[in-house]
């Protein structure tokens, strides 16, 4: 892309930008939170990409200058630090001008979210539940490497161990945005531990990952939710079976997508807290209610651009574990590592990383950048 036009497409974003900072001191604009939330996420996005701006308009200044001091000037010593101020400035100029090509990419507006995250055993029995709590371990430990707080909010157990299904939130910076590329079907090919021929299973786990809905996101008539509470179950000590701390609601909805009213049935028994069970409880339903109200521009999406990389599809096989090879293969980038300890212990950035760089690629060549 020429200089000159890459230029012009950044035309008019400092004036907005300078907008967007006097709006989100207006004290009109922040007791509307809505509009003050898009404001200040419009505003973030826009400084990531003046800034990038202003490094790319220094770097074209550099070069300018540089070629007129090696064009115009005596002083050799002169002309040899232009050389390399040029050099180095024009090696610069592809890595930010790519840099810039991929903020212009319109963000999802999710991606920033915090999310909440859905384990369920699939096909294979007990060692599906197993590969359940060996998913769960994966993102726990990847949580943990990337700073993000984790609440487990509903869980069931497997038989022998492992998960039939687990719901958690991830809470920090970009949540939703690193998160979502793991929905889908996890493949896992291995000898289970009750296998005594040594032959290899395959069985699977279902991973949904969800933005997590802010309050202003739904609607909710609180009024209207029905509240019960019960003994909650399993380890803890004395107040186990003797404090009604476990909540469950049920809430009529109306799905706006069918026009079919549903009633939604939720439990929480995380804490010994009924007031945060409660809350957390909300919480999940405003999540749960957002999900299905979003579907339709998800829906939407999928229609105009069929991407490989993040469709979203709860029902696509995505990854496949096969550890007797220690081999990882992730199948909508043809990605393929042998490091299944590792990745098994949270280390999974890199594949992670591997789907941006696909998605980026794809979006940017459908905006023709």
């Amino acid at each position: 892309m020429a200089d000159n036009t890459l230029l012009e497409r950044l035309d008019g974003l400092d004036g907005r930008f300078e907008e967007i900072s006097t709006l989100i001191t207006d004290p009109a604009v922040i007791a509307d939170q809505k509009r003050y939330v898009k404001l200040t996420k419009e505003y973030h996005d826009l400084e990531e990409i003046i800034k990038a701006k202003n490094r790319y308009s220094s770097l074209l200044d550099t070069i300018k200058e540089s070629k007129e001091i090696i064009a115009t000037e005596n002083d050799e010593e002169l002309r040899a630090m232009a050389r390399e101020e040029l050099d180095t400035a024009t090696a610069r100029l592809p890595e930010v001008e790519e840099e810039i090509k991929v903020l212009l990419i319109p963000a999802d507006p999710d991606d920033a979210k915090n999310a909440v995250v859905e384990i369920r055993g699939g096909t294979g029995g007990d060692e599906a539940a197993l590969f359940a709590g060996d998913l769960f371990r994966m993102y726990q430990k990847y949580a943990e490497s990337k700073g993000w707080q984790l609440s487990v909010s509903s869980v069931s157990e497997g038989a022998s161990g492992g998960f039939k299904e687990i719901v958690f939130n991830l809470t920090g910076e970009g949540v939703y945005g690193t998160m979502k590329y793991e929905s889908g079907v996890h493949r896992v090919q291995r000898v289970p531990a009750t296998e005594t021929q040594g032959r290899v299973h395959t069985s699977a786990a279902t991973v949904a990952v969800l933005p997590e809905a802010e309050e202003f996101d739904v609607e909710i008539h609180e009024g209207e939710i029905k509240w019960d509470t019960f003994r909650s179950g399993g380890a803890g000590g004395q107040n186990v079976n003797k404090v009604e701390s476990g909540v469950r609601l049920r809430y009529n909805w109306k799905n706006p997508n069918t026009g079919v009213v549903e009633e939604i049935l939720i439990e929480c028994t995380e804490t010994r807290d009924q007031p945060k069970n409660k809350e957390r409880a909300l919480s999940r339903l405003r999540t749960f209610i957002y999900d299905k109200e979003h579907q339709k521009y998800l829906d939407d999406i999928a229609s105009r651009r069929k991407t490989m990389v993040s469709t979203g599809d709860r029902s696509a096989k995505i990854r496949t574990y096969n550890y007797p090879q220690g081999r990882i293969t992730d199948h909508r980038i043809n990605y393929t590592i042998y490091n299944l300890s590792a990745f098994m212990d949270g280390d999974i950035q890199g594949c992670i990383d591997q789907l941006i760089v696909a998605e980026n690629a794809e979006k940017l060549k459908e905006a023709e950048l």
